[in-house]
């Protein structure tokens, strides 16, 4: 297991471009779909909990999804194969390539690569509101207004809402 936990986020590793959120089909694919690892709905709450944890949210996925499968050393195997791929294309960058963004054949491949990222990134983002009810549409349209309008940071709003999710499970209790 702890093989295949490191197999699994390497190859997701080196076969995405973009940031931790365009991986987010391919490991939903790889834990959900392909391995059982987890149900859509886990696969959600850990997508909101890796997002609302300090750090690359790829990175937060992986240690998560490792720790459930095989304790520390699933969360040290899942995290160092997320991690090892960009670390030693960056490093082959860095030693043999000087230049490289002055090159007009890596801008014409950087430029091709966008859409594709945008797309890997959008992906998740309508699968988490397809399970929504209306009211969750209105509060997710509501905080992005208040983000990007109002400029309060994004770590307000998370934590309120963690504490109004813990008030209203607590509430329905009684």
């Amino acid at each position: 297991m702890l093989i295949q936990l490191f197999v699994t986020f390497f190859r997701i590793g080196l076969f995405t471009i973009g940031s931790g959120y365009a991986m987010v089909p391919l490991i939903q694919r790889e834990v959900v779909d392909r391995r059982g690892w987890f149900t859509e709905s886990e696969f959600l709450d850990q997508f909101a909990l890796a997002q609302s944890s300090p750090g690359p949210f790829a990175l937060n996925t992986a240690v998560f999804v490792g720790y459930k499968m095989k304790g520390f050393s699933g969360a040290l195997c899942a995290m160092l194969g997320v991690i090892l791929p960009s670390f030693f294309i960056m490093l082959l960058i860095a030693l043999y390539l000087n230049g490289i963004r002055e090159n007009r054949w890596v801008n014409a491949a950087f430029e091709g690569m966008r859409p594709a990222v945008l797309a890997l990134i959008a992906v998740p983002f309508v699968r988490y509101l397809s399970g929504m009810k209306w009211c969750g549409w209105v509060l997710a349209l509501t905080v992005t207004v208040v983000i990007w309008a109002a400029g309060i940071s994004p770590v307000y709003l998370i934590l309120g809402a963690g504490a109004s999710g813990v008030l209203l499970a607590f509430c329905r209790r009684k």
